[in-house]
């Protein structure tokens, strides 16, 4: 019986191990952590976002960095296996706002039951605590060195993520074996990570939560990304969900002058936030300019729009003019914040970067440096948007991988 080495117990090693067990394969799981899937408990807020329901031919408008690489994987188990998969093993789920896919219970602990079970059921041997130092090529075999002992394995399916939350295990170990075996890695970057910005009044604002908002970024007048939905200033910049989309776009621009602008107001176009703006004025026109804005803003926001309108805020609004109104609407509809840097990788909920695509098939996920040796999930220089389809990369590539040793 051939024997498998994985390494890594994190959602593509998992199911890689099951599929490769199933298919008749003597299979060892090797985990640092006391216990599988540290990352998942983290995930979607605790919930974990297990997958998302979109149409799987949709999938690919959300993968950031090489998607035709991920053709035959995500077609070869799809989202749709992953929730029957699921299912099967005793977990109900349900969809929400965006076609994510959680468990009904709202709890990863859940995930990572089945999880378990999964692996029980495949008769996979998994080794916890078990940290591998080194895996050597002797012959047509492998030798895996860890923290206890060595084993001799026929293949090596290596699955230890990237380098975001450090905390969870996933700290480069796999890059070290990989570029050992010949690979190229792609250089690691944090992707889906809080942005700091260079304004020092950021501060002020911090937990301030934005609805309904657009954020823009640009670089020399030309439009990298612009997106639709929640953001939260913190003491550093911004963060929240458009924040960590955004964060995706602009890796080809670090270093450069990049802008940022928010339009609080984007469902009114410069006319209509105009006559809104005239009507408000009108039902109260002895305020205060500074007290005049409530209707439009949050109140935290408000002293900082007008002083970069630049016009007095102790003005009576009966006395503004058209002019310094179109000012106030242009900030309104586009507040400046100014690029200064990504919060640290570890910090990030995925990583871009990671072993070279151009050296694994991507039909069965085997390197083409070296035979026998197989790479699956967060590794892999791949990764898409949040809302479950980076773990569905990993089941995917996961499944792939297990299925072709």
């Amino acid at each position: 019986m051939e024997r498998i080495g994985i390494i890594g117990a994190g959602p593509a090693g998992i199911i890689a191990a099951g599929m490769a067990s199933l298919a008749g394969k003597e299979v060892y799981l090797f985990e640092k952590n006391n216990r599988i899937g540290r990352k998942l408990y983290i995930t979607g807020k605790g919930r974990c976002n297990i997958t998302n329901a979109a149409p799987i031919d949709e999938f690919f408008d959300y993968i950031v960095s090489n998607k035709s690489f991920l053709y035959s994987s995500l077609y070869s188990f799809t989202n749709e296996d992953t929730i029957i998969l699921f299912n099967k093993l005793g977990l109900k789920t349900k969809v929400e706002r965006g076609n994510r896919v959680f468990p009904e219970s709202d709890k990863s602990s859940d995930v990572i039951k089945v999880f378990m079970k999964f692996l029980d059921d495949s008769k996979v041997r998994l080794l916890l605590d078990t940290q591998v130092k080194s895996i050597e090529r002797q012959g047509n075999k492998f030798i895996v060195s860890t923290n206890k002992n060595s084993l001799v394995f026929d293949k090596i399916i290596i699955t230890t993520g990237g380098v975001s939350y450090p905390l969870t295990g996933s700290t480069g170990d796999g890059y070290k074996f990989a570029e050992k075996f010949g690979h190229t890695i792609v250089s690691p970057k944090p992707s889906l990570v809080p942005i700091e910005v260079k304004e020092d009044w950021i501060k002020d604002l911090q937990g301030l939560s934005l609805k309904n908002v657009s954020l823009k970024s640009t670089y020399k007048g030309k439009i990298i990304h612009e997106e639709f939905g929640e953001m939260l200033f913190t003491h550093f910049g911004i963060s929240g969900p458009i924040v960590l989309t955004t964060s995706n776009f602009i890796h080809n621009y670090l270093g450069k002058d990049i802008k940022f602008s928010i339009d609080f107001k984007p469902a009114l176009d410069y006319e209509k936030l105009d006559n809104r703006m005239l009507r408000d004025f009108k039902d109260q026109p002895n305020k205060l300019l500074k007290n005049s804005l409530n209707g439009l803003l949050p109140q935290r926001i408000i002293p900082l729009v007008i002083e970069i309108s630049q016009i007095d805020p102790e003005k009576n609004i009966n006395q503004i003019r058209k002019d310094e109104r179109t000012s106030l609407i242009n900030i309104i509809k586009n507040f400046p914040l100014t690029y200064k840097s990504l919060r640290p990788i570890k910090e990030a909920i995925i990583t871009s970067g990671g072993v070279s695509t151009k050296e694994i098939n991507p039909s069965t996920m085997e390197s083409k440096i070296v035979k026998n040796l197989y790479f699956a999930g967060e590794i892999i220089d791949v990764h898409a948007l949040t809302g479950g389809f980076n773990l569905q990369i990993a089941y995917s590539t996961g499944y792939l991988a297990g299925t072709s040793v």
